[in-house]
């Protein structure tokens, strides 16, 4: 049997974290939570097989996309969630190393079918 997959999840809001992380893990995914940036840093900083994070920009501001930049150096894959459709949160989504931007509210199928193709599953 594989190991599973370890996801990090980063939203602010600890309810929608709470949702994302049941779902991934009822998919059969690890999760680890995360709600605030230093709690990004310290686990960023601590855990080296993180395999994926899926990061909700809102509710954080400029400084979120340092630590994007930091997850591309480390050669982390990463999806950015975002609360409205955005060609700037897009562009700067994608010029700070995401692989892929998704607006909510998230179309489940196509989270899945996006982890998949990123995990190589």
């Amino acid at each position: 049997m594989s190991e599973k997959p370890l996801i990090l999840t980063v939203d602010s809001n600890s309810r929608n974290l709470e949702l994302l992380n049941q779902f991934l893990t009822k998919q059969g995914y690890e999760t680890i939570g995360v709600s605030s940036l230093e709690e990004l840093d310290r686990i960023l900083s601590e855990l080296s097989e993180i395999k994926l994070v899926m990061l909700d920009i809102a509710g954080f501001d400029r400084t979120i996309w340092e630590r994007c930049e930091q997850l591309q150096n480390k050669q982390i894959p990463f999806l950015v969630i975002s609360p409205k459709q955005s060609a700037t949160i897009q562009l700067q989504s994608l010029a700070h190393g995401a692989r892929s931007m998704l607006v909510k509210p998230l179309v489940m199928r196509q989270l899945l079918a996006l982890i998949k193709s990123l995990l190589g599953d």
